[in-house]
Formats: C-alpha cells, structure tokens, sequence
C-alpha cells in the first residue's frame, strides 16, 4: 500500500513538477487567441511564462541522468523561443507607432507556440517518468 504523504517527504520533486506544468500553462495562456490579434495576448503573460520557464531550467541543471538531459533541453528550447518572443515584440513596439502590428504579433505568437510545444514534451517526459517510477 503507498503512504500518501510519499509526495511531501519528496517536496523536490514536487517544486519540480510544479514549474514545469507552470510553465505550459502560461505559455498556453500566452498562445490562445487570434494570432494576429495583440489583445489576445498579454504581454505580462508573455514575461510570466519566460520567468517561470527560466526556474524551471534552473531546476533542471543539477539532474545528471538522460532523462534530465531531454529536461534540459526542452527547457532551454522554451526558454529561447520565448526570449526570441519577447525580443520580437520589444523591437515591434519600439520601432511602430502605436502599437504592434498583427505582422509582429504572428511571429511572437509562432515563436510562443514552439515553445509551447517543447512544454508539452517536457510535460511528457514527466509523465513518463513518474510512470517508469511507480512500477
């Protein structure tokens, strides 16, 4: 019979799937919407979800094992879309009148959305593992 508080004496491992599921949702936040549309998507989600996917790539740098290895680089594949995302919509606000142009927001939105999709294999990963684990 298991202990159900195994996960409180693994409080780790919980931080742990707790920014990486984090993660995915706010860039999921992030990515819902038109995609040309910029009041679909909020900025201050945007640098949410490079703020928590950040943590989560922090806590993936002490995990020495193949799996952790997959971690990391799904996380720093969403961590450099992101940036990239941001950067876009830095430089699109910056140089444009108003504000950013549907154009711009498509581009920060594809890149949110391979990020996203890098989230969910991670997510996957996690998945996986605690599956692996429980057997």
């Amino acid at each position: 019979m298991t202990d159900s508080r195994s996960s409180i004496q693994n409080p780790e491992k919980v931080i742990f799937g707790f920014f990486i599921v984090f993660a995915l949702t706010l860039n999921f936040g992030f990515f819902v919407g038109e995609v040309d549309n910029p009041a679909h998507h909020n900025v201050f989600e945007l640098y949410a979800a490079i703020v928590v996917s950040v943590i989560a790539t922090i806590l993936k740098l002490g995990d020495s094992t193949h799996i952790g290895a997959v971690f990391l680089a799904t996380s720093l594949v969403a961590d450099l879309q992101l940036i990239a995302a941001a950067v876009v919509w830095g430089i699109a606000e910056y140089t444009s009148q108003d504000t950013i142009s549907g154009s711009s927001m498509v581009v920060v939105v594809s890149l949110s959305g391979g990020a996203l999709m890098a989230n969910i294999v991670s997510v996957i990963l996690l998945v996986a593992e605690t599956i692996s684990v429980r057997r």
